[in-house]
């Protein structure tokens, strides 16, 4: 075996064992150089080396990064002043990580000429480094298209050789997309069908969601940008797949979907029928026992550097351990997308049809009848959190000679009559950092673990990256593109029925983007779905208190009327989020994240994307 190559792993004294069983290692991070013979001679070893590449495959927004989740339409940012987001980056979320694919590569071929392992540990092996490796093709190409495929190359430079034989050409958009399947349909025969601890590690099922993610968005992208006036496209195909590929994509996705719904150890998670709001939190965040999700960057405590700030940063101040607190909320076009039971109008009630104020005896009552996949979402104001209630009060209206007044004031103070003014945790609208500025805090990923919230400690939450519900989801589209109405309605109809909400008799594709817009929030899906279905330049279109772009607030008032019926309820007010200084602004370059000019000039072969 070669020792020219190196690899960079950390020595971990004891633990691994558990490699099949337990996820601790997965969040190792590398400190020491060693070489193939090193690696390849110690099974130990080689299980380190594919515990980092699993350590480095997180894009996108997730929990560990707060922000990202303030610059769509999800969340506002609370602390301090306003943000400056007028549009899109060119390299947003971008991924080009062939120093990655090639270190897998490196590993493939050590781990095919190893004598250390039995047949069946390697076939594992091989099959969790492909996905990885697909990961990352799939990573790349929602972002930038076709790029180049080196399959199992390892690229070692020597001087004076024909350095053209390193450069390879973008693939077809279609073509990448056609290797992430392929790629999966390969190795899925090669991995474990049995659940592992924290759906830590990729088994066939995640192989197979990894298919079926592929195959229906190569669809949707084959279906709506042909759709588009004029089609985003590159001469060579790099940007663009035909038409006439989307149905063939479309019975991939719902082949690869059925296969997980009807035979995958998983499901949707209902262990609280009788308290769906609860079911659904303790479905995306209570890591035990959980039934519901495939894959997960998962997170351990005790461990340097592995938990995650997103709690403690994120956590009403009324309830927080330490000093950090409120960094962002829900906004309110999230909120409003979650239905009521009996209508799918979301929109809160604040005024009736003459434009007077809707009058509620407790601030939660305006969200009574909402899907419940809102409640395990959000905190909702005067909703409990670790058992006590998180009170958001923007302050008082009080009725004064025929008309309302607005009374603020500092957190927690009282008036003469010893009612609350303003709560501690706002909202507000002022530039204080770490209050409130939106109405809503974060439930999905808040850790209700004692010390979770504090900086000696932090979180150990997952990040779900595949769940059950996703397969169900996509069958549904898939089937719903394929014109199989019944199948399609069935599928969606089982996600909705766990939400507690009215079962569709129908399935369109504003169906679909609604049901994956509130099952999915703050899991990475939104960005991606609204470029998919070539929507995001029509919700984000940049204009000013557009009921999609602007950002807006909730604010909770308490009734100050002496001797009227109303005195001590509560009304809301619905704001133009104050944390946001613009509407947000997608425009048609954004579908494709811009080539960076370095990788041109090093392999001039890579040809630009559209609008560059």
């Amino acid at each position: 075996m070669k020792k020219s190559n190196i690899f960079k792993v950390m020595l971990l004294a004891g633990g691994l064992y558990c490699f099949s069983g337990c996820s601790e290692f997965l969040e190792r991070q590398p400190d020491t150089i060693m070489t193939d013979d090193q690696i390849f001679g110690d099974e130990v070893m080689i299980r380190s080396v594919l515990a980092n590449y699993y350590g480095r495959v997180s894009w996108g927004q997730h929990i560990s990064n707060d922000y990202a989740y303030t610059i769509l339409d999800e969340a506002g940012k609370s602390d301090g002043g306003p943000d400056n987001i007028q549009g899109y980056a060119n390299d947003l979320w971008r991924v080009y990580d062939y120093t990655l694919i090639r270190n897998i590569n490196q590993f493939l071929k050590g781990l095919r000429e190893t004598t250390v392992l039995a047949e069946e540990d390697k076939q594992v092996y091989e099959g969790e480094a492909r996905f990885l490796r697909a990961w990352t093709y799939f990573n790349m190409a929602r972002g930038l298209g076709g790029m180049p495929i080196v399959g199992d190359e390892v690229f070692d430079y020597e001087s004076g050789m024909d350095i053209t034989a390193l450069q390879y050409p973008r693939s077809t958009e279609a073509g990448i997309y056609d290797y992430i399947i392929e790629e999966c349909e390969a190795i899925v025969p090669l991995l474990s069908d049995e659940t592992n601890t924290h759906a830590a590690r990729a088994n066939k099922w995640v192989a197979l969601m990894l298919k079926a993610r592929a195959a229906i968005y190569a669809g949707s992208l084959a279906n709506y940008n042909n759709k588009m006036a004029s089609p985003i496209t590159t001469p060579g195909g790099e940007v663009g797949i035909p038409a006439d590929r989307a149905a063939g994509y479309y019975e991939q996705a719902l082949a690869a979907a059925k296969d997980v719904i009807d035979n995958s150890p998983y499901e949707l998670q209902l262990n609280k029928p009788d308290d769906l709001e609860r079911n659904f939190y303790e479905a995306l965040s209570v890591k035990d026992n959980n039934k519901e999700v495939i894959w997960a960057h998962d997170r351990i405590y005790p461990g340097s550097g592995q938990q995650t700030p997103f709690t403690t940063r994120n956590i009403p101040g009324s309830h927080a351990e330490d000093i950090d607190r409120a960094y962002a909320g829900p906004i309110l076009n999230l909120v409003e997308d979650f239905e009521y039971v009996d209508n799918r109008n979301g929109d809160i009630r604040i005024r009736d049809n003459q434009g007077n104020y809707i009058f509620y005896d407790d601030p939660l009552d305006a969200f009574a009848n909402k899907d419940a996949r809102l409640g395990g979402t959000v905190i909702l104001p005067n909703a409990t959190f670790k058992g006590t209630p998180v009170i958001l009060q923007a302050g008082q209206k009080v009725w004064n000679n025929g008309a309302w007044q607005t009374i603020t004031s500092g957190g927690d103070e009282m008036d003469d009559a010893g009612r609350l003014i303003t709560a501690a945790n706002g909202p507000n609208r002022s530039s204080e950092p770490y209050v409130n500025k939106t109405g809503f805090f974060f439930r999905k990923f808040l850790d209700e673990t004692p010390l979770a919230s504090t900086r000696g400690r932090n979180s150990e939450m997952w990040f779900p990256r595949f769940r059950f519900a996703e397969a169900v989801l996509i069958a549904a589209e898939a089937a719903m593109e394929l014109g199989q109405q019944p199948v399609a309605v069935g599928y969606i109809n089982q996600v909705r029925a766990r939400a507690g909400i009215q079962p569709l008799t129908s399935v369109t594709v504003d169906d679909i983007i609604q049901e994956r817009r509130v099952e999915f929030a703050f899991e990475n899906h939104r960005y991606w779905d609204l470029k998919r279905f070539r929507r995001a330049h029509i919700v984000w279109n940049g204009v000013v208190n557009s009921p999609t772009a602007q950002q807006y607030a909730l604010f909770p008032y308490l009734v100050v009327a002496p001797g009227t019926p109303n005195d001590g309820k509560y009304v809301f007010d619905r704001l133009v989020f104050s944390g946001s200084l613009h509407p947000r602004f997608f425009e048609l370059r954004n579908y494709y994240n811009f080539i960076d000019l370095g990788w041109r000039n090093a392999n001039p072969k890579i040809v630009l994307n559209p609008f560059q």
